[in-house]
């Protein structure tokens, strides 16, 4: 019953980090589940991308805003801020990664995990 619960928590705040990436034009926006992943080191991670460093960074702290305000958490870990090629929101078992069209291409993280299963989300207009 605990581990239901934890996942359909990890759920909401997968939910919630889509729709902070939304609120800032997001693009590519990819949910993964890493639930049933053996070792994975989160439930989901949430992959999107911004075209500027601007938009970057309002899409990190759209992700901080919507997540503080439903659910009154603040990551658990922060990281790449200064550089704006990615940006890593860590809520332990949502990670949300904000990175450049670029950067993206290069890190291929939907490539890494084959048994994950991945949903794309519609782009907002």
């Amino acid at each position: 019953m605990d581990v239901k619960n934890k996942l359909t928590s990890s759920e909401k705040l997968s939910q919630i980090v889509i729709k902070g990436m939304q609120e800032k034009k997001a693009s590519d926006i990819v949910v993964m589940d890493l639930s049933d992943v053996k070792n994975a080191i989160a439930n989901f991670f949430v992959i999107c991308s911004g075209s500027s460093d601007t938009q970057i960074d309002s899409i990190a702290d759209s992700i901080d805003e919507e997540v503080h305000k439903i659910l009154g958490e603040a990551p658990w870990h922060y990281e790449g801020r200064e550089n704006k090629e990615w940006v890593l929101l860590d809520y332990v078992d949502v990670v949300a990664h904000v990175f450049k069209k670029d950067k993206r291409e290069f890190y291929a993280l939907e490539n890494l995990w084959g048994d994950a299963k991945i949903e794309q989300i519609e782009d907002i207009d």
